[in-house]
């Protein structure tokens, strides 16, 4: 069972309290995180231990979310300086690959699997075509869901340098498929 966190609740609290909401943290938003340093760019051969490094970061800066805050924008702001540093890594090691999970369910069939790789293939490669800024708004808002307040928190970002960010991903991401032949549904 997954342990919840509301939303009201004050993680200004005593330590054994604080453990409490990071074990809740991290059991709700792990599969968030690991998505999130994927489509950062973080090689999914690093992306295991990039993840451990973000919560490492979070249980030490617990304090730090405010009552009310929105959790997925403070762990993808974690997340975020993570991934830069394991970008960094990478291009030190010269491996720079961006990588983006297949979103393909275990029920799904042959058929499906293949529509999912296909999708999954087609984004890889326009994310691939933006620049960081863009894609980072792009895949919180498109691909994660979080609303444009949530990414401004997260990046620290001013409102409506997200919303046109957002728009701009969005108009590309609408030529793109067209170039490709494909229609967004």
């Amino acid at each position: 069972m997954r342990a919840s966190l509301a939303v009201d609740q004050d993680v200004t609290q005593p330590a054994t309290d604080l453990e409490a909401v990071f074990a809740a943290l991290y059991d709700e938003y792990f599969d968030f995180v690991w998505r999130s340093l994927l489509r950062m760019g973080v090689d999914a051969s690093w992306v295991e231990d990039a993840a451990q490094d973000t919560f490492v970061v979070v249980h030490r800066r617990l304090s730090d979310l405010l009552p009310g805050a929105s959790r997925s924008a403070f762990l993808y702001g974690v997340a975020l300086r993570v991934a830069r540093d394991y970008r960094r890594r990478a291009r030190r090691k010269g491996t720079d690959e961006l990588n983006v999970e297949t979103a393909a369910s275990r029920d799904a069939g042959p058929f499906d699997h293949a529509a999912n790789a296909e999708a999954a293939r087609l984004v890889k490669e326009f994310l691939g075509t933006l620049d960081q800024d863009k894609r980072t708004v792009f895949a919180l808002c498109e691909l994660e869901g979080l609303n444009v307040p949530e990414v401004s928190e997260a990046l620290g970002v001013n409102l409506n340098t997200v919303y046109s960010r957002l728009r701009a991903g969005r108009e590309r991401f609408n030529a793109y498929l067209e170039a490709k032949g494909q229609r967004r549904g």
